[in-house]
């Protein structure tokens, strides 16, 4: 279970070189992707403005309109057609595909995120039925609420939740590739990637302040990831991915 970030989407030959890489990877595979900047450029064009709050993008109606046609349509159709041309049997979904991922409409006290959803199921058979046959399966962060409604849904907690689904049946590694080498103990320095951490570990670099506060939510996904079953979570550079799923680079997040 593979997750990229729009530090590739946006980039053509990043995307490129990832996806041969992606292709040669041995086994099963899922790849869940973001939606990079091409939503909030084409949302400008349309004249519908963008709000983001702490990082993270009301949907309102039209604003859903445009991530659906971008991160379902262009950037999911996209990867699949490239993947199709090295070699790789691939379907493209959103959650509302197959009933693949249900979700709700998300409550907050005190913002209203307009059309942002919040995981409730995985259907499990469906991906496994795909994976069985041989399938890879590409994830755009559109999900459903069973009852019409879709909803903009974080790729991050899309790949966690799938991976957990899935670990009742599989062995699954799940890859959060992003810009960085990996979990770093000085965010101004890329080589001082911390090479593995477990909870206990985790919690000490917490109470000492070492980690940047934009990595917990990351590394709170992966420690709930391998309490659920998930047998293994790396964080690191995209561009390094055969070095992460081997143990050459980036950060292995284990169990004690």
């Amino acid at each position: 279970m593979i997750k990229i970030g729009g530090n590739i989407i946006d980039n053509d030959e990043k995307l490129s070189l990832f996806l041969r890489e992606f292709a040669s990877v041995p086994g099963s595979k899922i790849l869940v992707h973001g939606g990079g900047k091409l939503a909030t450029k084409l949302a400008d064009q349309l004249g519908i403005k963008q709000q983001l709050i702490d990082g993270r993008r009301i949907t309102d109606e039209e604003t859903l309109k445009v991530v659906t046609m971008v991160y379902a349509g262009y950037i999911n159709k996209r990867i699949v057609a490239e993947l199709q041309s090295l070699g790789l049997q691939t379907v493209g979904i959103c959650g509302a595909d197959g009933n693949s991922i249900k979700a709700h409409k998300r409550i907050h006290p005190n913002i209203d995120y307009g059309f942002v959803g919040d995981i409730d199921n995985i259907n499990e058979s469906f991906f496994s039925n795909l994976l069985e046959n041989n399938t890879t399966i590409v994830i755009a962060p559109i999900t459903h609420d069973g009852n019409g409604q879709l909803l903009n849904t974080n790729a991050d907690t899309i790949a966690q939740e799938v991976a957990k689904a899935l670990s009742k049946s599989y062995a699954v590694q799940l890859v959060y590739s992003f810009e960085k080498n990996g979990v770093l103990l000085d965010i101004n320095n890329e080589d001082s990637v911390i090479k593995e951490m477990n909870s206990s570990s985790y919690k000490k670099l917490k109470e000492q302040q070492a980690i940047f506060a934009g990595m917990i939510p990351k590394l709170d996904n992966a420690f709930t990831a391998l309490q659920s079953g998930v047998n293994k979570v790396i964080i690191g550079k995209a561009e390094e991915l055969k070095n992460l799923i081997e143990g050459y680079a980036g950060t292995t997040i284990v169990n004690e």
